[in-house]
């Protein structure tokens, strides 16, 4: 087995038509993050006990996260349904046909959400002015409970790491009783672990 993470979109795709052994794709550019997804869905569906019918807002970087459009393509095969919250500089051009809700306003993008999900500012992959100033991000896009205020009362945090403690996050909500953070991290351990047993169950050494 190959567990690959490559700056580049697709290497892994790539690479996987090129040898003749199980492929696993840890991050692939801005592409996807499938291992992510899944032990996020799997961390959401133990305090949940569903995906089917939840609201998930997802907010940030969208434009240079492998870990949205995972999450995106998970969530909308299990039912859930998906807003992207994000300035106009930070969302892929068309994302609408992934099949998601687009808000450019907090309070709106997270009204009534069950699951918010912030993600990093990706700038060591960012080429030019995306966001006036990190204090201006905060202000606007930053989570702190104000914000979290317009979601549901029992509404989860997470956030696939690492932070940016008072840019995408603040420090409180980060680490409050409503974070699954932690809780993320074990299940990616737990995830990765099956992912690996799953394939090589299908070995021809095994």
């Amino acid at each position: 087995m190959l567990v690959v993470r490559h700056p580049e979109s697709g290497a892994v795709q790539l690479l996987s038509e090129k040898v003749d052994c199980a492929v696993i794709n840890a991050g692939d550019g801005s592409h996807e993050h499938p291992t992510q997804a899944l032990l996020d869905a799997l961390t959401i569906r133990r305090r949940k006990e569903k995906l089917q019918g939840l609201l998930v807002a997802i907010c940030g970087d969208i434009l240079h996260s492998r870990v949205a459009r995972s999450n995106i393509a998970l969530l909308n095969t299990m039912g859930a349904r998906v807003r992207v919250v994000a300035p106009r500089t930070l969302l892929p051009a068309e994302i609408e046909r992934l099949g998601v809700e687009v808000f450019h306003d907090m309070a709106a993008g997270l009204k009534d959400v069950d699951i918010v999900m912030m993600l990093r500012l990706q700038t060591e992959r960012m080429h030019g002015s995306f966001v006036p100033s990190i204090r201006e991000y905060f202000h606007f896009f930053g989570l702190d409970y104000a914000k979290l205020g317009a979601a549901k009362p029992d509404a989860l945090i997470m956030h696939p790491g690492p932070m940016n403690r008072g840019v995408e996050i603040d420090t409180a909500v980060a680490d409050g009783a409503q974070s699954l953070i932690r809780e993320q991290v074990e299940m990616g351990v737990a995830v990765r672990m099956a992912v690996l047993e799953a394939l090589a169950r299908n070995l021809p050494n095994a």
